[in-house]
């Protein structure tokens, strides 16, 4: 057994999993998993720039992340930060941060690398399931950028692509700095295009349609499967492994689009910091299941923090 700290940092949230991996099993035990809302990616598709605010905030989760791992006794951290950090000029002064609380530097890794991560901590547990035919696409719906994975036991494609629930939001859902509630039809249009100029590039090197089975990570994803439940709260093992009909998607993302900031809010699962990004997130699911032709999405709450673990057990 080796105990690993494994930190995922992106565009909307910032995520901490401290567990026991067994590498002649393949299981990880948790000991213990969170996430914090940070927005680190605030503004920086228009500014280019990580927002002082954004840094505060992720530095606070840092320091409380950092006192977790020391209570568990980690052997070994890794740090891995994705989309707004790529994409920052002063992602130097993040790096900085980082290192001084965690002493870790962290790895602003590829969108390859990420999709790597994502598909090992997604598929890891499903290999040999008969209900679940391979290859698998997995489907990491983050803040600022998607990742496709496509494989069985080992990635066979993979391409990062900068359509993302907080990037979709920021760039076509907000008017007079604040979020339009709801979106008008030619707000949702802008999105759409997009996503799917977004789906013509993953295509070029990502055989989208080959795969049997659709696997979905990350907070939209997640989210949206609560809501199909009708979660009385956020429940993860209720989530882990549930499917949704792409019917179901396009009912919730149907209604998603015509609600209110208040009634998004009201959702018992929804999360405080995703009420203004669901809809956008929710809509690209829509669109992958629509241009894959999955009829269901199997919804994993082990994706790239999982993924991370393993590359350092």
């Amino acid at each position: 057994m080796t105990r690993v700290a494994a930190i995922d940092c992106g565009t909307n949230s910032i995520r901490l999993l401290v567990a026991d991996a067994d590498p002649a099993t393949g299981e990880l035990t948790d000991l213990d998993r969170r996430m914090t809302i940070v927005r680190l990616g605030q503004g920086v598709d228009r500014t280019g720039r990580l927002a002082p605010e954004a840094l505060e905030r992720t530095f606070a989760a840092c320091r409380e992340y950092a006192e977790a791992v020391k209570a568990h006794g980690a052997e070994r951290l890794r740090f891995v930060a994705t989309s707004a950090s790529r994409d920052a000029e002063n992602r130097d002064e993040f790096v900085r941060g980082v290192l001084d609380i965690l002493g870790v530097e962290p790895e602003v890794i590829s969108g390859d690398q990420e999709a790597e991560f994502s598909f090992t901590g997604a598929t890891k547990e499903l290999t040999g399931r008969v209900d679940l035919e391979g290859p698998y696409l997995v489907v990491d719906i983050g803040g600022g950028s998607t990742e496709f994975v496509v494989g069985d036991d080992r990635v066979r494609a993979a391409r990062s692509v900068d359509v993302g629930c907080v990037r979709m939001t920021e760039r076509h859902l907000v008017r007079d700095g604040a979020v339009t509630d709801p979106p008008s039809e030619e707000q949702i249009a802008a999105v759409r295009a997009d996503v799917e100029a977004a789906l013509d590039l993953a295509e070029q090197c990502v055989p989208l349609r080959e795969a049997r089975t659709l696997v979905g990570l990350a907070g939209s994803v997640t989210t949206v499967s609560a809501i199909a439940q009708e979660l009385p709260e956020y429940d993860s093992a209720a989530i882990h492994h549930s499917r949704v009909s792409r019917d179901r998607v396009r009912e919730i993302t149907d209604w998603l689009l015509r609600s209110t900031h208040a009634e998004r809010a009201a959702v018992p699962a929804m999360h405080p910091g995703r009420v203004d990004v669901i809809a956008a997130g929710s809509l690209v699911l829509l669109a992958i299941m629509e241009r894959t032709g999955a009829e269901e999405v199997v919804v994993s709450e082990h994706d790239i923090l999982d993924g991370i673990a393993w590359s350092i057990a």
